[in-house]
């Protein structure tokens, strides 16, 4: 399983063209994708405010209230996923595309009340529409991998309450790979995996245990967080490894899975 990030510099032609090169070798691919960067450009394109919430925890997430999470949806499904599908199908890969929303592929809690930290005060915000995928239901996805297809996920999920919901790509991408019992999930980013010491590129950490996953979490800055913290979470639902690498490289799926990049096992 493959999740694209959706950070700026990420090669999504290369990262298409080798994940063709595996179906076409005969291995079924799931592929997810996030799109946090083209949804920061439609925004300023739109004139709506780009904003970020901070938890008490340190956490960063996306402000997501009505109208963002329309442009969230515009991006994620309506651009990126397309373009993917396209350069899939260029490929000679029958991909189709999906969301979060489809068939409840992905489901969970919106959170009613979230807690944010601003100018040093706590605040308790009410119009957000975040959560988190608790359930990843594998059914349709495995109706279309044994018909030869290679389902291409994008947020949002679906809540409880049946509204549209921003969640992290990541983690959602963990709990799939967990639900359709793929062996190895593949965070592709625009970093060659997790630094020690973060922008030193040469300082990438090649193995990190699963006894050692909250240390790096805590180590870990920005969107590596919750990427260390999606690891943790498919192996604890039984992926055997977890590779963070790099997605600017060529072949960056099976240079990962080679050996490249940050190994969690």
């Amino acid at each position: 399983m493959v999740k694209i990030g959706g950070s700026e510099g990420v090669d999504r032609a290369a990262v298409c063209t080798d994940i063709a090169a595996i179906v076409r070798g005969g291995q079924p691919v799931v592929v997810v994708h996030g799109g946090s960067h083209d949804t920061n450009q439609l925004c300023q394109r739109l004139g709506i405010p780009v904003r970020t919430i901070t938890s008490p925890s340190g956490h960063t997430s996306r402000r997501t209230d009505a109208q963002t999470l329309q442009a969230f949806q515009m991006a994620c499904r309506g651009i990126i996923n397309q373009q993917l599908v396209t350069l899939l199908l260029g490929q000679g890969v029958n991909a189709v595309g999906l969301s979060g929303l489809d068939a409840r592929l992905w489901q969970g809690e919106r959170k009613g009340a979230v807690r944010a930290i601003e100018n040093g005060v706590t605040v308790i915000i009410r119009d957000d529409y975040t959560g988190s995928v608790e359930q990843a239901d594998p059914r349709l996805l495995s109706l279309l991998l044994d018909a030869g297809y290679t389902p291409v996920i994008s947020p949002p999920a679906i809540s409880t309450q049946g509204e549209a919901i921003n969640v992290d790509a990541d983690r959602a991408a963990a709990r799939t790979a967990a639900a359709v019992r793929a062996e190895t999930l593949v965070l592709l980013s625009n970093v060659p995996g997790v630094l020690e010491r973060f922008p030193d590129e040469s300082s990438l950490v090649s193995r990190v245990s699963r006894e050692r996953v909250e240390e790096y979490v805590g180590l870990a800055q920005g969107r590596m967080k919750k990427k260390i913290m999606s690891a943790g979470e498919a192996l604890r639902d039984g992926v055997s490894t977890v590779v963070i690498a790099d997605a600017r490289v060529p072949e960056p799926v099976r240079s990962a899975l080679s050996g490249k990049g940050t190994r969690f096992e």
